[in-house]
Order: C-alpha cells, then structure tokens, then sequence
C-alpha cells in the first residue's frame, strides 16, 4: 500500500470515528475516558497538534466543532449530563492505575 492511499484510509476511518462519537451522544466523555483513555476533547486537541505539524492554524475551539459537529457549549447543553459517583469513582481507579497506585 501506498501512503497516499494509506493516509485516504486513515483519514476515512477517522471521519467515521467522528460521525459514529456525533451520532452516540448518549455515550457521555468520562464513559469514553473509563474504557478507551481518550474522549471527544483529546481527538479535538490531537486535530490541533496535527494541524500545527502540518503548518496550519487550527485553534482548539474549531477543533471541537469540527469533532462534536456543532459548537461545544451547544453539545454540552444538549447533551452533557452530571458525572455519576459511580462514573467518577471509575475514573478515579482508572487515574490511579495508570499512576501506578
């Protein structure tokens, strides 16, 4: 395989990644943090240091439109619910074994 067709590849998949996060709203950013170490804000942060090696000016705020498909105090409001103390409590043991605790 060629890299462009590899970095058409990759780039699908992430667009399909993107429009899977944007259509599961239900699945709340700690639930993906618990389970996967990463959340919709840290693909947005990744798109922003992508961006920089590339030479492009990409601030953090369009990055997380560009990941959550509308402006993130509009998927917050619509979406985001409270944390559970069983959610936080997750987090927290997951925190704590990566701290080697």
């Amino acid at each position: 395989m060629n890299k462009q067709i590899q970095t058409e590849l990759e780039a699908a998949v992430f667009r399909r990644l993107v429009s899977h996060l944007q259509q599961h709203t239900e699945v709340q950013n700690i639930d993906i943090m618990i389970l996967a170490d990463f959340c919709r804000n840290c693909l947005a942060k990744w798109v922003v240091v992508a961006a920089t090696e590339q030479g492009i000016g990409m601030d953090y705020e369009k990055a997380r439109e560009l990941v959550y498909g509308m402006p993130y105090s509009e998927w917050k409001d619509k979406f985001q619910i409270e944390a559970t103390a069983g959610q936080l409590a997750a987090y927290a043991r997951k925190q704590d074994m990566k701290e080697g605790n």
